[in-house]
């Protein structure tokens, strides 16, 4: 991938993998490059047995990500606009289908695809002084890198029609209220903070992690008594694994889990 647009940083032994975005000249605007370097650190990251948790950040101090890059898109005919399409859905979807716990920590500006880069995440925090918003109907354009759906499944469908359609933007304490961010801390410190959350998250069980994600992911979208049945085989897959094993031998001799992550 273009180092200089995305990079992975390791913490903690690599059990914490830390997915930067790094075009800071742009804001992080998501051109086509971009985008491919993003679905690129995603596929590295989803084929990473050791990565237990991931926080998505940037390098800019003000911007976690401003969306698609509009001036790059100046320029399209229709004609390459639609060769940029799956190109974008790629980055998108990848970060959506991460198997394992992600964390999106906002500071400054996440509009548009960047605030969907957000909300592809399982949790947000989000600094004091972050603005979010999906503006893409003042442009003529929508929210389609996922936003119209992972919205709707934060907030709920009237919630997500209101930010929508009035492209209004929200600050950090007025999301956190909304429903579209999880956790609000000083401004500037949204790194450290998802940084420090998922080292609590990276500490427990490799195999109930992403099996408690999929149970979560997959569940949602269905009635309750497929949920059910969705948790019950993330449940098989989990209680006869060795991490099992090792947690509950780990509790009856009080001792900190070795997880063997399978």
């Amino acid at each position: 991938m273009p180092a200089s647009l995305v990079r992975i940083d390791r913490h903690d032994g690599g059990l914490v993998a830390e997915f930067v975005l790094d075009r800071p000249d742009a804001l992080n605007a998501v051109s086509t490059d971009m985008a491919v370097a993003i679905a690129e650190a995603a596929t590295e990251l989803t084929t990473d047995s050791v990565v237990r948790c991931v926080v998505l950040t940037s390098t800019h101090p003000k911007a976690f990500c401003v969306g698609a890059d509009l001036k790059e898109r100046n320029g399209f005919t229709d004609a390459q606009l639609m060769v940029q399409r799956p190109v974008a859905r790629r980055a998108y979807q990848g970060v959506m289908n991460l198997p394992m716990p992600a964390i999106a920590a906002v500071d400054g500006f996440a509009l548009g695809g960047g605030f969907e880069l957000a909300l592809a995440c399982d949790l947000i925090v989000a600094g004091a002084g972050a603005v979010v918003g999906l503006p893409e109907v003042s442009v003529g354009v929508i929210p389609a890198g996922g936003g119209t759906q992972n919205l709707v499944r934060r907030v709920g469908r009237a919630k997500a029609a209101d930010l929508i359609f009035t492209a209004r933007r929200l600050s950090a304490p007025d999301a956190l209220e909304f429903g579209a961010v999880d956790r609000v801390v000083e401004a500037g410190t949204a790194r450290d903070a998802a940084l420090e959350l998922a080292r609590t998250i990276a500490r427990h069980s490799p195999v109930g992690l992403r099996n408690a994600k999929m149970a979560l992911r997959r569940g949602a979208d269905t009635d309750l008594a497929t949920g059910l049945e969705v948790e019950d085989a993330a449940w098989r897959a989990t209680a006869f694994s060795g991490d099992r094993r090792e947690g509950v031998a780990a509790f009856a001799e009080k001792r900190t889990p070795n997880w063997p992550g399978a």
